[in-house]
């Protein structure tokens, strides 16, 4: 008995058990999916370091214009 027949042979013994006894298979709603949020790195304290200096940097040359 190759693999096909077996499976033919289940999905006929399963419809008719159906047949039999509709109530023997009980379908539940799928769970929903969960939200994914998309993922943010917290800036260190050198990062935000390094925007200070930044933003200190640009003050200046602003200033100098």
């Amino acid at each position: 008995m190759t693999k096909d027949e077996l499976r033919q042979q289940l999905q006929e013994q399963f419809e008719q058990h159906l047949q039999a006894n509709p109530d023997a298979v009980t379908l539940y709603a799928a769970e929903p999916e969960p939200e994914t949020k998309p993922w943010k790195k917290k800036p260190s304290p050198l990062d935000q370091a390094f925007a200070r200096d930044l933003a200190d940097i640009e003050k200046a040359l602003r200033a100098e214009e």
